[in-house]
């Protein structure tokens, strides 16, 4: 794409997830500053308790849980909400009942709050200009549809529908791959595939196409890349 660089990578502190619900919070530490993230580790269960999410989290909640930190981001969705379908969904239909009444009310307070939640789905030359100019960007996927070249497997070994958060940290245009922070991965390395593949695994059914893009200027500082 015109006026990208050919390639661009943050440096984030990878973090792997301690429990089977806590991907997406493990992505957020992955953003996080090194006091600020010993902060939300050192208060773990408290903070959890304050921002209401218990043991599952949405993606509205990952929001909340930035502005906490002073994070700037925009959050863009396929529903402001919960998708009524998920009712029937396997996945959800488990945790909708618990968690309606909490999603629903923090979407409908985000505006009050300061926080850009926005109704559209955004393609992946969005998402390599984001990873270009402002910095990381976190991704709800399927994790069945999702295998690093690295890895050379799924990394959850699940079926049917299996949401997951990942953070994009970069690309190649030469290679066209996209390179990504796995919470379930216990050695840090950083994953890569096909920049098809993680659209593919990031639009399916289940997802709402979710994204949380971040603007950090410390990590925009850190970021390295070359024309």
């Amino acid at each position: 794409m015109n006026g990208l660089p050919q390639s661009k990578h943050y440096n984030l502190t990878h973090y792997q997830q301690r429990y089977n619900w806590d991907c997406g919070l493990s992505c957020i530490l992955m953003i996080l500053s090194s006091t600020q993230r010993d902060q939300l580790l050192n208060n773990f269960e408290a903070i959890c308790r304050e921002e209401g999410f218990g043991s599952s989290t949405w993606t509205i909640d990952l929001c909340y849980l930035l502005l906490r930190y002073q994070v700037r981001h925009e959050y863009f969705t396929q529903t402001l909400g919960i998708d009524p379908n998920y009712t029937q969904h396997t996945y959800y239909s488990k945790i909708i009942d618990k968690d309606e009444k909490r999603v629903t009310r923090k979407f409908k307070d985000a505006k009050a709050h300061g926080l850009r939640v926005e109704q559209r789905t955004v393609d992946m030359e969005v998402i390599l200009r984001h990873l270009a100019r402002h910095g990381p960007v976190i991704l709800l996927t399927n994790a069945s549809l999702l295998t690093c070249e690295i890895c050379k497997r799924n990394v959850l070994e699940k079926f049917g529908y299996a949401g997951h958060y990942v953070v994009l940290s970069g690309y190649d245009m030469t290679s066209q791959k996209v390179f990504y922070h796995n919470p379930e991965v216990h050695d840090g390395h950083i994953c890569q595939c096909l920049t098809e593949s993680m659209d593919v695994a990031r639009r399916a059914y289940g997802t709402d196409e979710d994204i949380i893009f971040i603007y950090d200027q410390q990590q925009s500082a850190a970021a390295s890349g070359c024309q």
